[in-house]
């Protein structure tokens, strides 16, 4: 499950270009809250399933409530093998970032990310028109540009800015240790 139409696009294009298996449902990615997430964790829990909930972790800088709950959550399953929990600081797009450039500066909002994402990516945008467009996502795949952006969120993720999806693919190329 993811936030939105980035994550989507992103975990659909990946799934055919590394023929990874997982099911990338349209209706799992949708805003959600944290309660709401909780909830569809325990639905896949009772359904023997791996979770894996991408979002963007900055609404826990201005709003307390938000990252009690997160906070809540992440103790909650801090133990469970099938729940993986897949922050971004500000969002995704600092993943992305972290494919290009070796850093974990602070960046305020997706906006401010996007913007030095662009130095790579010049055409990037959160219009499907882009992201439903397989090629950029190919371009991150290119000389094992996903191996850099999972060594560097493995190094960087004390910093202001993180991202914890390389998490998820331990999971999914278990012939590497991303822990």
């Amino acid at each position: 499950m993811g936030e939105g139409a980035t994550e989507r696009y992103y975990f659909t294009h990946l799934k055919r270009l590394r023929g990874y298996n997982y099911v990338c449902k349209p209706r799992n990615f949708t805003e959600q809250t944290f309660d709401e997430m909780r909830k569809q964790i325990e639905r896949v829990l009772a359904d023997n399933g791996i979770a894996v909930c991408v979002f963007d972790a900055d609404v826990t800088r201005t709003r307390p409530a938000e990252k009690i709950k997160y906070d809540d959550m992440r103790r909650k399953y801090a133990k469970n093998p099938s729940v993986i929990l897949c922050d971004s600081m500000p969002s995704i797009e600092f993943w992305f970032l972290l494919h290009y450039l070796n850093t974990n500066r602070y960046f305020a909002t997706s906006d401010d990310v996007i913007t030095v994402l662009r130095r790579f990516i010049t055409d990037f945008s959160k219009h499907q028109s882009f992201l439903s467009k397989e090629i950029w996502v190919s371009e991150l795949m290119r000389n094992d540009k996903l191996g850099f952006a999972i060594s560097r969120a493995i190094k960087l993720n004390a910093g202001e800015s993180y991202s914890n999806i390389y998490k998820l693919f331990g999971v999914l190329e278990q012939n590497y240790n991303y822990s």
